[in-house]
C-alpha cells in the first residue's frame, strides 16, 4: 500500500496522510500522522441535488448513538427536518452510515456523537484543535474544512489549505493519548455574506454516553 503525503510547508513533511480507500484509514493511527484526508469523489447527481437543495430542509442533528443505529437514526432525523425521500437523500444516509461504521471500527469506540451542521455564517472561524480524542469531518455541501500549521507563535497559518467538498478529514484532538499536537490547526471556512450554505457531517468517538448532555439514540 502506498500512501501519499501532503507537504503543506515548502521543504517540510507534515505527516498528514492522503488516502483513496477506507481500508487505508489505519494510517491515521500511526504515531506521526496528526490528520488524514480520505479523498472521495461525490456522485455528480448527488452533488447537484445537495447544492441546490433548500437549506431549511437540510438535515440538522446532534445525537449520541451506537454505530449500528446510525441508519435508523438518520431516517428519524430526515423526518424531523422534513428532508424528503429521494435517491439522493438515500445516498446521503448510506454514506453517513458507512463513514460512521468505518470511523467507529477504526477508533474501536462503542458510541459516536453524530452531528449534521447546516452553516451559513462564520461559525468556528478561528483556527483551533478540538477537545476530543479524534474527529471526522466531511463537508457534503459548500467549502470544506480549512487547515494549516501556524508558525512563530502566530494564531493563524501563513498557508491555508482546504479539504475538497465530499472528501473527509480525520483529525486528532487534545484528548488523543499520544502526542496529539503536531501544530496542526483547522477551522470552518468564513462564508458569511457569500450566499454559501454548508452541510457538514461531524463524528466523534464517545466512550461514556452518560457523561454528555446530547440526546441519546442507543
Amino acid at each position: 500500500m502506498m500512501v501519499l503525503r501532503e507537504a503543506i510547508r515548502q521543504g517540510a513533511s507534515t505527516g498528514i496522510a492522503a488516502v483513496d480507500a477506507a481500508d487505508e484509514l489505519p494510517e491515521f493511527l500511526q504515531p506521526d500522522c496528526p490528520a488524514l484526508i480520505w479523498r472521495r469523489n461525490p456522485s455528480p447527481c448527488f452533488q447537484k441535488w445537495v447544492d441546490a437543495f433548500e437549506p431549511e430542509r437540510l438535515p440538522r442533528a446532534r445525537v449520541i448513538l451506537r454505530p449500528k443505529n446510525v441508519a435508523e437514526a438518520i431516517s428519524l432525523i430526515f423526518d424531523n427536518c422534513n428532508t424528503p425521500g429521494s435517491p439522493q437523500s438515500a445516498m446521503l444516509a448510506e454514506d453517513t452510515a458507512l463513514q460512521a461504521q468505518v470511523f467507529a471500527d477504526l477508533m474501536r469506540t462503542p458510541f459516536l456523537r453524530l452531528r449534521y451542521d447546516v452553516v451559513s455564517t462564520n461559525a468556528c472561524r478561528k483556527f483551533h484543535i478540538d477537545f476530543v480524542t479524534a474527529r471526522l469531518i466531511c463537508t457534503y455541501r459548500g467549502p470544506g474544512t480549512q487547515y494549516g500549521f501556524p508558525e512563530n507563535g502566530d494564531a493563524d497559518p501563513a498557508h491555508i489549505y482546504s479539504v475538497a467538498t465530499g472528501s473527509t478529514i480525520l483529525l486528532r484532538g487534545k484528548l488523543w493519548p499520544e502526542s496529539p499536537d503536531a501544530g496542526l490547526r483547522h477551522r470552518s471556512p468564513p462564508i458569511e455574506g457569500t450566499e454559501h450554505t454548508r452541510l457538514v457531517l461531524v463524528l466523534d468517538p464517545i466512550a461514556d454516553p452518560d457523561a454528555h448532555s446530547e440526546p441519546k439514540f442507543l
